[in-house]
């Protein structure tokens, strides 16, 4: 019977934690939302980006080149048609001396799907020819860096989905999809904050390396680097919007409810002047 008693109280803790999941609260529910609807949401205008061209008539979209945050082809000479300005369309030279002329485009005449696409890639990348890959004989709708950070936007939302923990405050459910006995000492040691930077700067380092190189020196990045440095920088941007949206307090009765890794606890500073 003792032994009985005693095999019961060993596994009454393990059991807890599995029922409760490792951040002390029996329903992750939300999160798991939250990383579904960004890998949706990404993975459909990530797959859109090739469909697009696709189903395009052939040739039909080629050397278009505008600015980023602006409607630069929505028609060919009213709202949004800086790209199909006279200026714009005049033949110049790149950097490696080749010459171009652009050709017009107006993604209000494509279908409405493509049409949509394509404007969702005209108000949000600069649409640079060079830049970009083609299918069927058209342009992209965004650059190879934005190919790159859409794939690691749906890659990052997935793994949030599967591995994402409400942790009280952003910089810990952030971490939460780390393994918790990679993160004991770090939290022991209260340095949640350092690890979380160094976190986001493993995605974000490549392309602000890639980057910067190009803007500082005769470096050139190319179609083949863009998307491998913008995959990181999208699945660190697709953990933290997902952990922003589920960094719930309200969730916890109190702060000292939330598990953490090593066994540390939050204690809120008024709780402490109480004490």
């Amino acid at each position: 019977m003792t032994s009985m008693l005693c095999l019961i109280k060993n596994i009454t803790p393990l059991l807890l934690l599995w029922y409760m999941g490792k951040n002390g609260l029996n329903n992750r529910g939300p999160e798991r939302k939250v990383g579904l609807w960004i890998f949706y949401i990404s993975g459909f205008f990530f797959i859109s980006f090739f469909i697009a061209p696709s189903i395009a008539p052939e040739g039909s979209i080629t050397n278009i080149s505008g600015r980023a945050n602006a409607f630069d082809f929505a028609t060919s000479d009213g709202f949004g048609s800086l790209g199909n300005s006279n200026q714009s369309l005049a033949s110049h030279s790149h950097e490696d001396g080749t010459i171009h002329t652009h050709n017009e485009f107006a993604w209000t005449e494509l279908d409405p799907y493509s049409g949509f696409i394509y404007a969702f890639g005209d108000i949000n990348c600069h649409n640079k020819h060079e830049r970009s890959l083609e299918i069927n004989g058209n342009q992209m709708p965004v650059c190879t860096r934005d190919i790159g950070i859409f794939l690691g936007l749906a890659i990052g939302g997935f793994v949030f989905s599967r591995r994402g923990y409400n942790r009280w405050t952003i910089k810990d459910t952030c971490l939460s999809i780390i393994p918790d006995n990679w993160l004991e000492k770090i939290y022991r040691g209260n340095h949640r904050t350092l690890a979380w930077i160094g976190f986001g700067m493993l995605f974000c380092l490549p392309l602000i390396v890639d980057g910067f190189t190009q803007l500082l020196t005769d470096y050139e990045s190319n179609n083949f680097t863009r998307p491998l440095t913008g995959g990181p920088f999208g699945m660190g941007l697709a953990i933290l919007i997902a952990s922003m949206y589920s960094a719930r307090p309200v969730k916890f009765a109190t702060a000292s409810q939330v598990v953490l890794p090593g066994g540390a606890k939050f204690e809120l500073q008024k709780e402490l002047e109480e004490e």
